[in-house]
Formats: C-alpha cells, sequence, structure tokens
C-alpha cells in the first residue's frame, strides 16, 4: 500500500484522498504485489483480465519470439499501465511478458471493475477512471513513438529519431537515457555491436556528444 507521501505523487491516484483511496482498493478489488528485480510480473498468455500499474520501481514490456530473441517493445515507470486488455496483436508464435528492472510493486485491478459504473457514484471512483484513462492515452502515445522510432530504415536513422524524441520531452539537447545501452539497443530492435560502432561515428563527425548514459545532440 503507498504511504500518503506516495498517493500524492501517484499518477493512477493522482487527487484521490489517501482515506478514499483506502476504500477504493476495497471497492475495486484491487490486489497488490511485490516482485523483485528479473522477475516476472504478468505473463500475456495469462486468461485474467486484469490491468496492472506499477505503483515504485521499473518494469520492461518485453517480447519474445520463437527463437528466443527479446525484444524492449515498451519501459514502464511510476503509473505505467500494462494487461492483456490493453496489449496490442503479436504473433501467436510470439510471447509477451513484463519484467522487473529494478523492485517493483504493482498494484491488479479487474478490467471490468474500470468500465462499469459505481454503484454509489462516488467522486472518487470517477477520479480513478479519469485517471486511468490519462494512463492509457500515454500509453498510446509512447506506443505511437516507439513505432516513429521503429519505421526508420536505418540503425542511425532510429537512433538519432530517439535522441530527439527524448531532446524534446528534456527541452534541452542534453538529455538523460533511460535505461542501459544494452536495452537501448533492444529498444530500437538491433544488434548491440553494429549500435555501438554506429554511436561510434555519430560522435566522430560531431553528431552528438555522451558521458554514459548522458548525450548532447551538437546538430
Amino acid at each position: 500500500m503507498l504511504t500518503p507521501q506516495e498517493l500524492k505523487n501517484s499518477p493512477l491516484f493522482q487527487d484521490i484522498g489517501y482515506d478514499n483511496y483506502r476504500q477504493m482498493l476495497a471497492c475495486f478489488q484491487a490486489v497488490e504485489k511485490s516482485y523483485g528485480s528479473e522477475e516476472v510480473i504478468y505473463d500475456f498468455s495469462d486468461p485474467s483480465g486484469s490491468v496492472g500499474v506499477v505503483e515504485r520501481g521499473t518494469a520492461s514490456l518485453i517480447r519474445i519470439d520463437e527463437e528466443g530473441v527479446a525484444t524492449v517493445l515498451e519501459e514502464l515507470g511510476t503509473g505505467g499501465v500494462f494487461g492483456k486488455s490493453l496489449a496490442f496483436s503479436t504473433s501467436g508464435r510470439d510471447s509477451l511478458e513484463v519484467v522487473c528492472r529494478t523492485a517493483c510493486d504493482v498494484v491488479f485491478i479487474d478490467y471490468p471493475h474500470i468500465l462499469k459504473r459505481c454503484e454509489r457514484a462516488c467522486t472518487h471512483h470517477s477520479l480513478l477512471v479519469q485517471n486511468m484513462l490519462r494512463l492509457i492515452s500515454d500509453k498510446a502515445q509512447a506506443l505511437s513513438e516507439r513505432v516513429d522510432v521503429l519505421s526508420r530504415r536505418s540503425i542511425r536513422e532510429k537512433l538519432l529519431c530517439y535522441f530527439h524524441q527524448l531532446s524534446e520531452k528534456a527541452g534541452s539537447r542534453t538529455f538523460q537515457l533511460p535505461f542501459s545501452l544494452s536495452m537501448l539497443a533492444d529498444y530500437i530492435a538491433t544488434d548491440r555491436s553494429a549500435m555501438m560502432r554506429e554511436l561510434k561515428r555519430l560522435k566522430e563527425e560531431g553528431v552528438l556528444r555522451s558521458e554514459g548514459r548522458r548525450i548532447t545532440l551538437c546538430s
């Protein structure tokens, strides 16, 4: 359960008081679970219709193809939402999993409870539904950005497209990568060695500078 201070920073429970938050966990029949690093939070082969929201920690939505190759489809931080009802389609031979990058606390809510009208028509119930819809909208935006990156033909174009997205969000030419370089290769769906060679060329050409995960676009 979130502390009162954590509740104030929770995207899912934004503008909902602590007493109402505790009531709603029961009203929505929500289940809260904790997971360790690298533990699987959610397997999309599970027939349950629950929606998960990350309360603490970071996780990744990963696709594993029939040859065992893993690709990061989405990064999930605090407020990140996932679930079978929200998933995009994939090959029946592939599998989708949400895996912890760090220790995570997750709240699960059955999808029908999000859609159905509260019998008491309570304001905080309506607020939670609005917050959930906003999180789903943010998820759709993140997936749209990912499609933009993956639609680029070369590794160079994918890297620069993604870096420009991060630069725009940071409002600066200097920004921090949200994950490691290994995960960056997964995110842009390319070989890590080939990506590192391209990063080296971009630095040599003066297109960018980098110090660890800190990137500066020079042109």
